[in-house]
């Protein structure tokens, strides 16, 4: 059962405005029912929440572009509305929005599409995605944690659908949609995990693919255990980019050299590990640290949260951060559901000791244990991507990416063979293509394989360009 494919019909959806949180006074919104189980087509359904960003040049509108915005866990009902946000530095060329209906969705166990839960409780809430262990006794503490979240994820009032909440499941549902909008074939733009997601559609539906733009890629095998331990070698790469940034600008205090700034950053999390401060303990901080090298928009934050860890002044406001259960619960689901991840608590103690010597920054949180060691079996093989089909793929990635590094993206592009080209940007941050990506050579290259179909005859490397 890789695919389920059928014929374009003409859509009957009945549009109407998305809520006024949406973002957008012009997106719209309507819902897509589909099989919980598609091997079980006339048992329990789902309904998918989808929303479009329409053309307003029917004249020059060449079809749909589906979008996702990563994760997993990620809702990207609003993403059509978050990529056209003139707010940003490169927001979607309108060159691309007149050609597409930009289409987005809350993938299946997501906000909107049958969200699932897993219960989780503040307390373990607040230990984020990284928590990052001492010693190995920490990890044996972790592994307890893990199992409990895997238990309450298996007891929950949606652990019906556990087993279900899979990126080759989605990739169906992301066809019927294909069906409902009554379109032959999708174009597709997908960040992070949406290009596994992406690479798992155009396997199973290749005659159904049409522009795909896979953006910040992971590997060939997905989300998967590798993917989560190339974090730590990730994040080496990506930190020397903070570094200048912070030696450049000593107003910060957090030294004077790229050298010196790596020492600070040690040194608080030290200090932070023996005595918090304002709720930050070490564990977090590398977290926060982590997740703030995403773009260089985030340097002046982080700059700022270290300076008043350092000198004890209050921190600066963070984001909200509603909604967290549910995003927790479908990123396992999809981590935990789509392929095996080691059970073996001393294999993870090895590993933490390994990556805290070699990956300093975060290497033993990404070594670290967490609930898929103690998940149920996955009830369906990972999809293999491979060389067969069109050669209609254009990946587009950062050289120095800490959430989906360089390598990830070197093997998906040989798993694809002649169906795809890599264009890389000598830059650093997560996302090569619109948004906060600046690099003009990477940007003409995705918006002209999307307007025209044309990509480059070969793999193609983009020089470093001044901000």
């Amino acid at each position: 059962m890789p695919g389920v494919s059928e014929a374009a019909t003409p859509s009957t959806l009945q549009w109407e405005p998305c809520p006024a949180d949406s973002g957008s006074s012009t997106l719209e919104c309507t819902t897509v029912e589909v099989p919980l189980d598609y091997r079980d087509p006339e048992g329990r359904r789902i309904d998918i929440a989808i929303s479009r960003l329409a053309s307003k040049k029917p004249s020059q509108r060449r079809g749909v572009l589906l979008t996702n915005p990563g994760g997993p866990g990620g809702s990207g009902l609003d993403y059509p509305s978050l990529l056209v946000n003139p707010v940003f530095p490169q927001p979607l060329p309108q060159s691309v929005q007149d050609q597409y209906d930009v289409i987005g969705f809350d993938p299946r166990g997501v906000g909107q599409s049958a969200p699932v839960t897993c219960d989780y409780t503040p307390g373990q809430l607040a230990r984020l995605n990284l928590p990052y262990p001492r010693s190995s006794a920490d990890v044996l503490k972790d592994a307890e944690i893990a199992k409990t979240i895997a238990r309450q994820c298996s007891s929950s009032e949606t652990a019906g659908m556990l087993p279900y909440i899979t990126t080759a499941n989605t990739a169906r549902d992301m066809d019927r949609i294909r069906q409902a909008l009554g379109e032959p074939k999708i174009s597709y733009l997908g960040s992070s995990y949406g290009t596994y997601l992406g690479a798992v559609y155009t396997t199973m539906f290749p005659e159904r693919s049409d522009r795909f733009v896979l953006d910040s890629n992971l590997g060939p095998g997905g989300y998967d255990h590798t993917a989560f331990q190339r974090l730590a070698p990730g994040m080496e790469q990506r930190f020397p980019d903070f570094a200048k940034f912070a030696a450049a600008n000593p107003q910060y205090g957090l030294g004077t050299t790229p050298e010196q700034v790596r020492a600070t950053f040690f040194e608080l999390a030290a200090r932070l590990e023996k005595t918090p401060v304002q709720g930050m303990d070490g564990s977090l901080f590398r977290g926060t640290t982590f997740d703030l090298l995403y773009s260089d928009v985030g340097f002046t934050t982080l700059a700022s949260i270290w300076q008043a860890l350092d000198t004890g002044q209050p921190l600066p406001p963070m984001p909200p951060t509603s909604g967290l259960d549910n995003s927790f619960s479908s990123r396992l689901h999809v981590l935990c559901g789509d392929s095996s991840w080691p059970r073996t608590v001393r294999g993870y103690q090895r590993d933490v000791a390994v990556y805290r010597v070699k990956y300093p920054l975060i290497g033993a949180a990404a070594a670290n244990i967490g609930p898929c060691a103690f998940w149920p079996s996955p009830v369906e093989r990972p999809v293999r991507i491979g060389d067969r089909g069109p050669s209609n793929v254009l990946m587009v990635q950062n050289l120095r990416d800490p959430g989906t590094p360089l390598v990830g993206a070197r093997e998906l592009r040989k798993a694809f063979g002649d169906r795809a080209r890599l264009v890389t940007a000598d830059q650093g941050g997560h996302g090569a293509y619109v948004l906060f990506a600046r690099n003009r050579c990477a940007n003409d290259t995705v918006t002209t394989f999307l307007t025209t179909g044309q990509r480059p005859a070969h793999d193609r490397v983009c020089a470093a360009e001044p901000n």
